[in-house]
């Protein structure tokens, strides 16, 4: 028997629409099973239970009183905000035990997108503090836990999104990706995650551009839901540093998502960035299998020389320190942060301008260098992580090791945040423990339609939608 939970966001949208499901039908039925599951998985910081069935009673309104056809593409769909976001009127916590008593007073621009779109928001999902690791775990909710094995951390730092999809919490949600926060979770959790071109999603009012490393972006079970989320979530305001090549008139993410790709050419590789870090069997076993399967669907794959100098860690993380100072903490609020935050925070204030300028600049120069080694290419191939899943707590130690560690884990995502292309993980492959292992596919800069035609083309002839964790069925 087909429960909710098993329907795709544009499926619910469509029974909406039809009148075959109600908002609060469907509102409920996943509040009854973040209810169920969630002390177990993590996934939510924030739920909003009656503001969501609120939300819910207004859709229904919307359904009596509109034609079809004047319905917004997600009204009544239930879609999760990631707790570095704001939503007006709930607490906003940046996963952080400085923030636990702060309610946002505006949306940020996507969720005013997603708003207009008519989702359900059903509450704020777990994020470690300001984002900054690559896993979630923090001080003021539970771990964050993939639902294929909750001894390990659904990754970060949009683990509790990830989370939330892959154990049917949530059809979909939102998630933000800085340095690989939407890829991570979605390799992690056995979730597609797409990162878009740097300006694609307006960081309004709030977050600063700095350099454009960070973006929002959608997790899902199925690139169609993806993609009809990134044209939701799409826009550009007025003060945004960085916007994004637009998609022809009368074209849209999802039209790309449903045509063939074509004959593509593909380059590869799997030698990390980060001198030292090995690469796990099972990792390698799917970018393997990831490479079998493109030239078995007619693709040309081919070899390349990572594109990227092992000198940009360095000057990445720079800036990744100094972004952590742009959440304003009140001092006397800072002896709450979490020691990788306050050590990174210490690192900061101890930069120069020049030191950041330098960072910046090195960065930009290594962006120059690695973009023309790729154009003649469609797309890259690469592993996500260089490990599956690891347990929670395993990067908890002194700040200086916890950061090596999730560098040698995570030694892919971020060059694609510096270089601002889209990416994505594509969830291919599964271990002998039954362990999901995403592929990373990243492509041109304003890319994302040819990668999310790839990417269904790869979901239609290796489907993972209908393969689920135990807690799917309880």
């Amino acid at each position: 028997m087909t429960e909710i939970h098993d329907l795709t966001a544009i499926e619910l949208a469509r029974a909406v629409r039809n009148r075959e499901l109600s908002p609060m039908e469907i509102t409920d039925h996943y509040l009854t099973r973040i209810e169920r599951h969630d002390a177990r998985l993590g996934a939510f910081i924030t739920v909003i239970q009656e503001s969501a069935r609120e939300q819910a009673r207004n859709a229904e309104k919307r359904v009596i009183q509109d034609t079809p056809a004047d319905l917004p593409p997600l009204l009544g769909v239930p879609i999760p905000i990631k707790d570095l976001e704001p939503l007006a009127g709930v607490r906003h916590t940046y996963g952080s035990q400085a923030f636990t008593d702060y309610t946002a007073t505006d949306d940020a621009a996507v969720v005013g997108q997603l708003r207009a779109a008519g989702a359900v928001f059903p509450g704020k999902t777990n994020t470690p503090e300001f984002g900054s690791p690559c896993y979630t775990e923090n001080d003021i909710a539970p771990p964050a836990r993939t639902p294929w094995d909750l001894t390990r951390s659904a990754g970060g730092s949009s683990g509790g999104a990830a989370a939330a999809v892959a154990g049917g919490l949530a059809p979909v949600a939102q998630g933000g990706d800085g340095g690989g926060s939407i890829r991570i979770p979605a390799s992690v959790c056995g979730v597609f995650g797409i990162k878009p071109t740097r300006g694609r999603i307006s960081a309004a009012p709030t977050k600063p551009d700095l350099i454009g490393l960070s973006t929002a972006g959608p997790l899902t079970r199925t690139v169609s839901d993806a993609a009809l989320l990134l044209d939701v979530m799409s826009v550009n305001l007025p003060g945004d540093y960085y916007t994004a090549p637009p998609l022809p008139d009368g074209t849209t993410f999802l039209d790309h998502a449903r045509r063939d790709p074509g004959r593509l050419r593909i380059a590869r590789f799997r030698t990390p960035v980060v001198p030292g870090v090995e690469v796990h069997p099972d990792v390698t076993a799917a970018y393997e299998s990831a490479t079998e399967l493109l030239v078995a669907l007619g693709h040309d794959v081919e070899e390349i020389d990572p594109p990227f100098s092992p000198d940009l860690l360095d000057l990445f993380s720079t800036v990744w320190a100094a972004m952590a100072l742009t959440v304003p903490v009140p001092p006397e609020r800072e002896e709450h942060l979490r020691p990788i935050n306050r050590w990174l925070r210490e690192r900061a204030r101890s930069l120069t301008a020049h030191d950041y300028l330098r960072a910046t600049t090195g960065l930009q120069q290594g962006v120059r260098a690695a973009l023309p080694r790729m154009l003649a290419y469609d797309a890259v191939l690469t592993p996500t992580l260089a490990q599956p899943p690891v347990p929670v707590g395993h990067f908890d130690t002194d700040p200086v090791e916890e950061f090596a560690r999730m560098t040698a884990f995570t030694p892919f995502t971020s060059m694609f945040n510096i270089t601002g292309q889209p990416s994505v993980s594509v969830p291919l492959h599964w271990t002998e423990q039954d362990l999901p292992i995403g592929v990373m596919l990243s492509g041109p800069m304003g890319g994302e339609p040819t990668l999310l035609a790839l990417s269904a083309q790869l979901e239609a002839a290796r489907p993972w939608a209908g393969r689920t964790p135990p807690i799917w069925t309880e």
